[in-house]
């Protein structure tokens, strides 16, 4: 990836103001030009647009209809002129190659060639574990780009067994190397639909440990850039790939695949609406509900999150109400696992009762026992001030304490709390 030359300090000023974004003041590497003449660095003003969900100028303010941006090649040769002017000292040091450069350079060279892929692969992944310098070495050298070609070649030789191993091997070599969205050129090459494709079939069909590999890149993807991730499974990945990661979710094989995909579906649902409603379309709802009950703390934690994101959603509601078991197993959870899961427990029934206030649900959060949990959490936190979980508490016993309040169950003190009088059917 090409860097800019800003010397030994990275948040140097001392460069012309045209060629600083205006929104991160820094200089620019990609820059943009949007409709109304202002040009930004490209990562800042996508994440501004598709990020914020922001239809303005940034500098003027300026109310825009058109998200186009059109790359500013001129800006862009005037930067790199300057950078490459700069005095010697503040140029970066060229690095030194490491003793096995010329090694890891015939290996890749060689790789396309050989029939034997998985042997190669795994002298590879010897010499970049010995050491810094080697990974930096082989990701200069395209070693990322050969893995990408390799994996993706599944796609056309899924059959064959020899193609399938070395898809496994180059995901666990792909696994080693660190990377963020400053590695831009790497990125991208992540970021190709066939690549995710590929990742589809490992998914299915993968040993454990290429399983927990494939996550853990995709992880990694989503984190270095969650707009750019969010794109790529809205627009180029039908429900199966998300069927896959609800599948993982309940191997008991390998519990480290099965952690990360939590975390990976948590890092994609929080940002896309859309992606909430292709995991409710895949059963997402479903599967959850039957693995809470069974779950350590943590990942009940992590999977009440996820219900409770997809019941943001009318569909996931309705699915959680059609389930059967979705309010008792949320009510067993609350106050027994962590006040994190309870205020998550606390926004479900919130969502659940505000958006299907029916008899038949009304009546199951009273028999499961989420009603006496939401009245013993009246008693909790009782200072001055009210918590947002309290305050969400006493809107859900005001709403449906008229209907609760008929049950013996229903404490008298609760009904002159939320000012329901005592009367009684």
């Amino acid at each position: 990836m090409e860097k800019n030359n800003l010397g030994d300090n990275p948040n140097s000023m001392d460069f012309p103001q045209d060629f600083r974004c205006p929104i991160s003041m820094e200089l620019m590497k990609d820059p943009v030009t949007i409709s109304t003449g202002v040009t930004y660095d490209r990562k800042n003003i996508e994440k501004w647009f598709h990020g914020y969900k922001k239809k303005t100028c940034p500098a003027t303010m300026q109310c825009i209809d058109s998200l186009d941006i059109t790359p500013n090649h001129n800006l862009k040769r005037l930067i790199v002129a300057w950078c490459s002017s700069r005095d010697d000292h503040n140029r970066p040091s060229r690095p030194v190659p490491s003793a096995k450069y010329d090694e890891l350079a015939a290996l890749l060279g060689a790789i396309d060639s050989t029939p034997f892929k998985v042997s190669t692969l795994r002298k590879l992944r010897s010499i970049i574990e010995s050491g810094d310098q080697m990974m930096e070495d082989f990701k200069r050298l395209g070693g990322v780009e050969v893995l990408v070609k390799i994996i993706i070649q599944i796609l056309v030789e899924n059959s064959d067994f020899s193609t399938f191993r070395a898809c496994e091997e180059a995901l666990g070599l792909l696994h080693q190397v660190p990377f963020s969205d400053e590695d831009e050129e790497i990125f991208q090459l992540l970021m190709n639909p066939n690549f995710l494709k590929s990742i589809a079939i490992i998914l299915q069909r993968g040993s454990a440990e290429a399983r927990f590999c494939a996550i853990s890149t995709l992880l990694k993807m989503a984190k270095a850039d969650n707009h750019q991730w969010n794109n790529l499974v809205e627009n180029h990945q039908g429900i199966d790939f998300l069927k896959s990661l609800l599948e993982i979710l309940s191997d008991e094989i390998c519990n480290k695949a099965s952690s990360c995909a939590l975390k990976l579906l948590i890092e994609t649902l929080e940002s896309s609406k859309k992606s909430r409603l292709k995991t409710i379309e895949a059963g997402g709802i479903i599967t959850l509900i039957e693995l809470l009950p069974e779950s350590s703390k943590s990942r009940c934690e992590k999977i009440m999150q996820l219900i409770k994101l997809m019941c943001e959603c009318a569909d996931g509601r309705l699915a959680f109400i059609e389930h059967g078991f979705g309010i008792a197993a949320v009510a067993k959870k609350m106050m027994n696992i962590t006040n994190c899961a309870t205020k998550t427990a606390v926004k479900i029934c919130w969502l659940i009762s505000s958006f299907h206030p029916t008899e038949r649900v009304l009546e199951e959060m009273l028999v499961c026992g989420a009603v006496k949990k939401l009245v013993a959490l009246l008693n909790i936190d009782g200072g001055a001030g009210r918590s947002a979980t309290k305050e969400r508490v006493v809107k859900i016993l005001k709403m449906h304490g008229g209907t609760w309040r008929q049950y013996p169950c229903f404490p008298s003190e609760v009904k002159n709390y939320l000012g329901l009088g005592n009367d009684s059917c």
